[in-house]
């Protein structure tokens, strides 16, 4: 039986400049920014942790985190404001396991996955902390990382912004001022994709997709998200890939085309020998990028030829010149 594509409309949104000397901030979901030069400050007010219990800080980062999800978990730090009587959580670092050990050992080819090599897949700080915190924070994360034995992180930046259906920015891309503020190796792009938006701005993953159709575990929870959504119940017996089809296009999700993340390394080490040791399945690139990638004539030619196949009505004759 032929696969089953999802007719569903695409959109083609620029790209964010993936250097700036702007810092991210978020709360509840909603992002601010913070100026490199504004600075502010002070390590004796801060102090990081390991979270042991998944609980505080996937609160946290559902919370506030654009995604509203999160990933599977190696180890997680807190950032804490002790200024005062209080504790309090203002950020939250944490270090995972991708979906493929090749987003490891493809950067990392020498590292084992998972356990010397770890994906950096949430980070996130609150609006009350000043600027240059993320860069003291993300060293203190590593410290307590290559004491645990890992010598490598890698992380992407999205430079795609997302919206809701409605047009309302819930992203507006990942810039890159942390990673060369700390010295990563960039990388290159990771693989293009089409993205699945949903109408809330949320990424529809194809692995959850993947979950439906093959009906694996878990699915009984992405399903139930899509008919949160609006999407009719599944049939008993019915064609899982067929339903999904009909789902993701009841609900008013979309496609979106991203040239790839922006994929940064970090080698990590007492000493800069240590961390040059370390040898890269990929080549650096230098210096960091500053602008959108130029879109390529043949990349405009099929995106406008995947415009029309996806407007084109079903069936109809095509008409001779």
């Amino acid at each position: 039986m032929p696969p089953v594509q999802e007719p569903l409309p695409f959109e083609d949104l620029p790209e964010m400049p993936p250097m700036s000397p702007w810092c991210q901030r978020w709360q509840a979901g909603r992002h601010s920014w913070r100026h490199v030069r504004d600075g502010g400050f002070n390590s004796r007010h801060y102090r990081v942790n390991v979270i042991p219990d998944e609980e505080p800080a996937k609160s946290f980062v559902l919370a506030h985190h654009y995604s509203r999800s999160y990933p599977a978990v190696k180890v997680q730090f807190g950032l804490y404001n002790v200024l005062g009587s209080q504790r309090k959580l203002c950020g939250v670092a944490v270090f995972g396991v991708p979906v493929s050990t090749a987003v490891l050992t493809r950067p990392l080819p020498h590292l084992q996955p998972y356990t010397q090599a770890v994906e950096c897949s949430r980070f996130v700080l609150l609006d009350a902390c000043p600027g240059n915190a993320e860069s003291w924070f993300l060293a203190r994360c590593f410290e307590a990382l290559l004491s645990d034995g890992v010598r490598g992180v890698v992380s992407f930046a999205d430079p795609v912004p997302r919206r809701t259906s409605s047009g309302v920015l819930v992203m507006p891309g990942h810039v890159g001022t942390i990673y060369a503020a700390t010295n990563a190796v960039y990388t290159g792009r990771a693989t293009a994709r089409t993205v699945k938006l949903l109408p809330d701005g949320t990424v529809f993953h194809a692995r959850t997709a993947q979950k439906i159709r093959r009906q694996e575990q878990g699915h009984e929870y992405a399903v139930a998200q899509l008919v949160a959504l609006g999407a009719q119940r599944p049939c008993p017996g019915s064609d899982p890939a067929l339903w999904l089809r009909e789902a993701l296009t009841a609900v008013g999700a979309r496609n979106v085309r991203n040239r790839g993340a922006h994929r940064f390394v970090f080698r990590l080490g007492r000493t800069r020998r240590e961390r040059e040791e370390i040898e890269l399945g990929l080549p650096a690139v230098r210096p960091y990028p500053k602008l959108p990638d130029p879109e390529p004539a043949a990349a405009r030619t099929a995106l406008r030829h995947a415009r029309f196949l996806a407007h084109r009505p079903e069936r109809a004759p095509l008409e001779s010149p």
